[in-house]
């Protein structure tokens, strides 16, 4: 009864309260921690302030945090250039180079070259030039750091593809491209030691010429 009494009372002196405090809704409420609403505005252009950073340029040489240069170009030269310097810091076994680079791989890659990398991707459907084969000569000969760089620029048809893979899964699609590449060397290997049993097994089986037979007759 005591509580019920109390809660009672306070609920009547907030009452109160609230008729007897007048609301006025053209006056402001009570600011505090009014830094963020009055913060000082630069003017463009303005000549750099002391102990600020603003308009001033970074530190020659710095690196901005997150950001790797690249020190090649889109030529054909700094091409060359990537392959002899650049090596995939990913480990082949890296878990990412197989389940990622795939994924990458479908996503990005597919729709031009292919699911298996021959250059027949949907798009070629609807006059699209084809690319090459991933499994020709000249593409089993790149190195790794090559690809990476035509996967960084871009070459020929070929777009960049840098904004939309980052630095490790270009590694990881350079990855996905060797295991298509070795998977075709597989099924070729495959198919022609399998054509190669099959010519030797017909040839087992055919009867030897009958040499007597020809020897009565010349008699």
């Amino acid at each position: 009864m005591k509580v019920n009494l109390s809660l009672a009372v306070v609920l009547a002196v907030l009452i109160g309260l609230h008729w007897a405090v007048p609301s006025d809704p053209t006056r402001r409420s009570i600011r505090y921690f009014p830094d963020m609403a009055d913060s000082i505005a630069m003017e463009s252009q303005a000549p750099p302030v002391a102990d600020t950073t603003i308009d001033l340029r970074p530190p020659e040489g710095s690196i901005a945090r997150g950001f790797l240069p690249f020190n090649y170009d889109a030529t054909p030269e700094d091409a060359v250039r990537a392959g002899l310097e650049l090596v995939n810091p990913l480990a082949a076994d890296d878990s990412g180079v197989g389940e990622r680079g795939a994924a990458l791989f479908a996503t990005f890659c597919t729709p031009c070259h292919g699911p298996n990398g021959n250059g027949d991707g949907p798009v070629t459907l609807k006059g699209v030039p084809p690319p090459p084969s991933l499994h020709l000569p000249h593409a089993l000969d790149l190195p790794d750091g090559q690809i990476y760089h035509i996967i960084t620029h871009g070459q020929k048809n070929m777009g960049s593809y840098a904004a939309q893979v980052d630095r490790l899964d270009r590694w990881r699609l350079v990855g996905t491209v060797r295991s298509l590449q070795q998977a075709e060397i597989r099924r070729v290997d495959a198919a022609t030691a399998a054509a190669a049993a099959a010519a030797a097994q017909t040839e087992a089986a055919e009867p030897e010429p009958d040499e007597s037979a020809g020897a009565e007759v010349h008699s």
